[in-house]
């Protein structure tokens, strides 16, 4: 053979073998199972609103949630679960991947994103326990083909579980900054433990609005309650019938260069095998994160939480030596606290800012109930109560959240906010009743009429209504800059008033003179974005820059 036909062989084959071999090596296989034959566990519709599949239902109640109950093996859970949510996981990852698409408009960089995620999943498998990959194999038998494009269901719907962690990869767009709290002895009403939690992760609205409040009973370890969405089967707020509670805050991260454990099956494992702090610490010393983490431990059994705050290479135990644990976005405990201070002119980012403010209203209200923690989770001001804006990442109630929880360990109780946001009722829940005796809720409501909380006023508001519309023209305004559409002034002052004290319109506005080089007007409004509450601290410093170039363009 001659030597040039060689080099060409080479070069003709070597990019399909690396493809063949990326594709092997990236590939996530589904773990041996039992196989169910098709004509078992059929799914039986009794109504729009209730399904059965065995012993197994789905409930949608009257506030827009619905309610899941499913026991067995893993693999058995999976599959009922899969089948009776099937609508419910095809929309929500119809939801995500067009959150994704909107994000990064760029086809090729979402081609080499989805190379990469490959790549970085592909020993995802060797960190999740096989009850949760069997899990998550019934499940993703009801996966849609649409989106098989991107992987097989069974990798797709595991690969999902690091959606929490990759978002610390993207704090920059806001898709993570939880905000949780808990009070007992002096500060609760009863003495007994409280805990209250926004579980601020954004995907977009449609992301947020199924929520599924699932009723666990697996063969093995205790019954659990969790917050979640078609196809999840990990754990971000959760109770289990021990009374033990666990919620997730993303904390500061380096950006990995390999999955391991998701943190929402670390803490489904918390859920489903702990009891007191003690074991839940225990089991969480025992796998491997890839981001860092704080879970906030609730225990009825001790009246108290503890936060295990935990990093790729290190974890620790942190214990309030007060009445009251305020969790945020950033570290407790003195040695995973940053040595110097990443900070300039003293500025304060969202996680300090909502942490000052979770603290000042805890002393402020001295002695809380559960609807005191219902007002505390839909705050939106600023410190000292100043106006920052709605949407503000620098909020308790940033207006994002997927959910908003409240925990009563001792009594078992639970109440999820219903939609949008933790705007609407709260809706209280008693595990104690409820896996006593599941199937008699087929046929009765599963929450508690009674005892459910208000929803806030701000939802039937013109302020709301405001925001709403807020919402909207921004995006439309943010496509129109980048369109190179024209907008009046009025139209752009309009725009303003619809939530002028918060700086992110001030900025829209500015960014849109910038790019059309009318420098003053451009400055103007920096300077105006300058003077509000900026959640972060990269947004005060590209505010501060564009004010610059304006100063140097405008001579």
């Amino acid at each position: 053979m001659k030597k040039w036909t060689k080099i060409f062989l080479i070069i003709t084959l070597l990019p399909g073998a690396f493809l063949i071999y990326l594709f092997w090596v990236t590939k996530l296989n589904e773990p041996v199972h039992q196989l169910v034959p098709k004509n078992a566990l059929n799914v039986v519709k009794i109504s729009d609103s209730l399904t059965v599949c065995g012993d197994s239902w789905l409930k949608l109640n009257k506030f827009g949630m619905w309610e899941l109950f499913v026991q067995g093996d893993p693999y058995t859970m999976g599959l009922k679960n899969g089948r009776l949510t099937k609508n419910l996981v095809n929309y929500q990852e119809e939801a995500f991947v067009n959150q994704i698409n909107q994000l990064v408009t760029s086809k090729l960089y979402l081609n080499f994103l989805h190379v990469f995620l490959g790549w970085f999943n592909r020993d995802l498998l060797k960190y999740v326990p096989l009850e949760y990959q069997l899990e998550v194999a019934g499940v993703s038998e009801s996966a849609s083909e649409n989106f098989n494009y991107i992987a097989p269901p069974f990798q797709r719907i595991m690969s999902y579980h690091g959606a929490h962690d990759m978002g610390h990869a993207l704090q920059s767009m806001c898709l993570v900054g939880c905000t949780s709290f808990g009070v007992w002895n002096k500060y609760s009403a009863d003495s007994s433990l409280l805990i209250g939690r926004n579980f601020d992760f954004y995907a977009g609205d449609r992301f947020s609005e199924n929520k599924i409040i699932a009723f666990m009973k697996p063969d093995e370890g205790h019954p659990f309650m969790s917050v979640t969405w078609g196809g999840m089967i990990g754990v971000v707020s959760g109770m289990n019938k021990e009374g033990l509670t666990i919620t997730l805050n993303a904390e500061p991260t380096g950006i990995p260069t390999i999955s391991k454990t998701p943190v929402s099956i670390l803490a489904r494992k918390i859920l489903q095998y702990a009891s007191t702090i003690d074991e839940a610490f225990k089991i969480a010393k025992e796998y491997e994160t890839f981001v860092s983490e704080s879970f906030l431990i609730g225990s009825a059994k001790e009246n108290r939480v503890a936060l295990i705050e935990k990093t790729p290479k290190k974890i620790v135990l942190y214990l309030p030596h007060k009445d009251y644990l305020t969790v945020t976005n950033h570290f407790q405990h003195p040695s995973l606290k940053p040595i110097t201070p990443d900070s300039i002119s003293q500025f304060k980012d969202a996680s300090h800012y909502r942490f000052n403010r979770v603290e000042a209203l805890i002393d402020s209200i001295g002695s809380f109930a559960a609807g005191d923690i219902a007002s505390l989770l839909r705050d939106r001001k600023g410190e000292n109560g100043i106006n920052i804006g709605l949407g503000n990442e620098k909020s308790i109630n940033q207006l994002i959240a997927h959910h908003g929880i409240i925990f009563k360990p001792k009594e078992r109780k639970v109440w999820v906010a219903a939609a949008p946001f933790q705007l609407g009722v709260f809706v209280a829940y008693d595990l104690n009743k409820i896996f006593s005796n599941p199937q008699s809720y087929i046929s009765n409501p599963v929450y508690l009429g009674n005892e459910c909380i208000a929803e806030d006023p701000l939802l039937n508001s013109p302020e709301f209504l405001k925001f709403v519309t807020y919402k909207k023209v921004a995006n439309s305004l943010k496509k129109g800059i980048e369109d190179n559409s024209h907008f009046t002034k009025k139209e752009l002052d309009e725009f303003i008033k619809l939530n002028d004290n918060f700086y992110y319109p001030w900025y829209l506005v500015g960014n849109y003179y910038f790019k059309n080089k009318d420098y003053k007007l451009a400055s103007d409004y920096f300077k105006m974005a300058l003077k509000l509450e900026i959640p972060q601290q990269s947004e005060y410093i590209n505010l501060v820059k564009l004010l610059a170039r304006c100063s140097e363009k405008a001579k």
